[in-house]
């Protein structure tokens, strides 16, 4: 009976249009088959569903406290949690070495986002915890390994990351934290953070804050910045916890959604000095926490993805069960009212939702396996082009979902009518909680200027070309089989506007940055768009074969992902791209606004 997630939908995905069996060539997942994936699957999927599920609704309505200088919160969440860390689902993709199961990134991040959809407000701690783990993982010591890591995979100790600063936002350049070295190697932490995540709580033994702070002889701005462990607890050599470090809780915030995930502002050395220890090499941090902030965007784009997916099934649910109206023929007040889902609009309202939420788990997916070649293809030469088109697409996966699963949600606030509005149906917590992941992690225009300003560009634009590649060659696949012909011809005309737009704006911003990336935003979505385009075509071209006998789903399924392809290429992915023209020609609109004018 959950309402996470179309398990036909998920396996589809999965098997296939991404044949994710493949990985299991790879060495390190030699061990795996489909049968362990779908274990894997099936157990977070039961969690989500029987543990973090149902305290979803009272979490939000009774959400963490901050008494006597301590966090309360109520006790299912670390219950959940608890279950969480013995099914090992918190080191499902870690080494065997370390307790992990070696799962693939697509299949951990498949569990992840089951959780996430069941309570995304728990799962913060967890998911938060992961991503830090990761990084220590990756960028620290041996040591810092066995201190930190180790006990996060274990879950005894849960992680943050902690960036923005009261007066910098997402200016990190202008960060103020000061990391001062101490005569025993280790340094001393003072500052100030706000809006950290998971930041303070009784969860776990331990929390494990990864601050960006700057050295006395630190460069201005960004390449100033360094990054250390800084725990809550001192940890002994031998493990043990030690005394209290000087990390001070100053005050929880209350926010419209997430609720059950706290949300701190955290003073640092109003003692004289939070103990940290330097991860890697001085003036390194910002490059080390893109390690931890492109994993969060990741997550971001997938928990944006899961919240409208859930509520994409709850409105379809209640469009099936509940009867309003009549048709527009039927002129009988006395006939028999219909369900909601057989009025068009209603349809469109459910479309749309379908088109976004199935369209955005797929791009979602889609990157996670790029993850995965990324690290363990056994060919250089693909390992270095899924790396490449992981770090171009980062800001499309964190962004597109985060916009348009939210619109998601609003629809099926919509399709349930007065009754969406009100807390008696989840729809609307689904909605004010993914409200949140538009901003965090890089809000649209920051991930916007990072796709046309950076990305795009890398290397002569070397994977923004494979990119455009490998779209091409699924449009051409496409031509002269009738059922895909014309979804094929319309991204064909969308890819061509968007290489238009992306040459045209790239001569601007060499000649003029500002000007170049002002509308960096609405560049963005019409290469989300684009690829999304690209993700249901494919879909189309899976589904299709699955109706010629090749499948195992209902014939309904597969021909309901014929119509949603053929629905977002003729309904959505014009939208944006219909103010190419905009872009193309650099427009100063938003540039030459006075500020007296507003």
């Amino acid at each position: 009976m959950q309402k996470i997630i179309n398990t036909n939908d998920l396996a589809f995905l999965l098997y296939e249009l991404l044949d994710v069996e493949r990985f299991t060539r790879y060495s390190r997942y030699a061990d795996h088959s489909r049968d362990t994936f779908d274990a894997a699957i099936e157990l977070a999927l039961k969690v989500g569903a029987e543990t973090f599920a149902p305290h979803n609704h009272l979490c939000d309505g009774d959400e963490p406290r901050f008494e006597n200088g301590k966090v309360v919160m109520r006790p299912e969440v670390s219950e959940a949690l608890a279950v969480l860390r013995d099914t090992g689902l918190m080191a499902a993709a870690q080494d065997y070495e370390r307790g992990g199961m070696q799962l693939p990134s697509v299949i951990a991040q498949t569990c992840i986002g089951l959780i996430k959809g069941a309570n995304v407000s728990t799962q913060a701690y967890a998911g938060l915890t992961i991503a830090a783990c990761n990084l220590i993982m990756a960028h620290g010591s041996e040591e810092y390994k066995r201190r930190f890591a180790e006990p996060m995979m274990e879950g005894r100790f849960f992680g943050t990351m902690c960036l923005t600063e009261p007066q910098a936002g997402s200016s990190l350049a202008d960060i103020k934290t000061r990391a001062v070295p101490a005569e025993d190697g280790s340094y001393r932490i003072s500052g100030n953070k706000i809006f950290i995540s998971a930041g303070d709580h009784e969860l776990s033994e331990n929390i494990v804050h990864l601050v960006l702070a700057k050295l006395p002889d630190a460069p201005p701005g960004v390449k100033g910045i360094s990054l250390f462990i800084v725990p809550k607890y001192l940890v002994n050599e031998d493990g043990s916890l030690g005394e209290r470090n000087d990390v001070t809780l100053a005050g929880l915030i209350h926010k419209m959604g997430y609720r059950g995930t706290t949300s701190t502002m955290l003073n640092f050395g109003e003692k004289g000095g939070a103990v940290g220890y330097l991860v890697g090499e001085p003036h390194q941090g910002l490059a080390q926490m893109f390690h931890m902030m492109n994993e969060a965007r990741i997550g971001v784009g997938l928990g944006s993805v899961m919240l409208g997916y859930t509520g994409y099934l709850h409105a379809l649910e209640y469009a099936r069960e509940r009867r309003q109206g009549r048709p527009l023929k039927e002129r009988d007040p006395q006939s028999p009212m219909i369900p909601l889902v057989q009025h068009a609009d209603i349809r469109r309202m459910l479309l749309a939702q379908k088109a976004f939420v199935e369209g955005g788990l797929s791009l979602c997916l889609y990157a996670a396996t790029l993850s995965d070649e990324k690290k363990h293809a056994e060919d250089p030469l693909v390992r270095e082009e899924a790396s490449g088109l992981l770090d171009l697409l980062i800001p499309i996966v964190k962004s597109w979902p985060s916009q348009f699963c939210v619109e998601a949600n609003s629809l099926a606030i919509q399709v349930h009518g007065g009754y969406g509005y009100t807390r008696e149906y989840p729809v609307e917590q689904f909605y004010r909680d993914n409200r949140l992941n538009p901003i965090h992690e890089g809000t649209h225009g920051i991930q916007g200027q990072d796709l046309l300003g950076r990305k795009v560009p890398m290397q002569d634009g070397r994977f923004y070309q494979a990119l455009v590649k490998r779209i091409r060659s699924t449009i051409a696949e496409c031509e002269g089989v009738s059922e895909l012909q014309v979804s094929g011809q319309l991204l064909g005309e969308a890819l061509t506007t968007l290489e238009r737009v992306t040459e045209a704006l790239q001569a601007i911003r060499k000649q003029d940055v500002e000007r170049g990336l002002a509308n960096a935003y609405l560049y963005m979505e019409c290469f989300g768009h684009v690829v999304v385009g690209w993700m249901w075509l494919r879909q189309a071209q899976a589904a299709l074969r699955g109706l010629q006998g090749n499948g195992v789903q209902p014939k309904a399924f597969y021909e309901g992902k014929l119509r949603a392809c053929e629905y977002f290429m003729r309904y959505e992915l014009p939208k944006p791209l219909a103010l190419a023209e905009v872009l193309e020609q650099g427009d100063r609109t938003t540039l030459e606004m006075p500020d007296e004018c507003f």
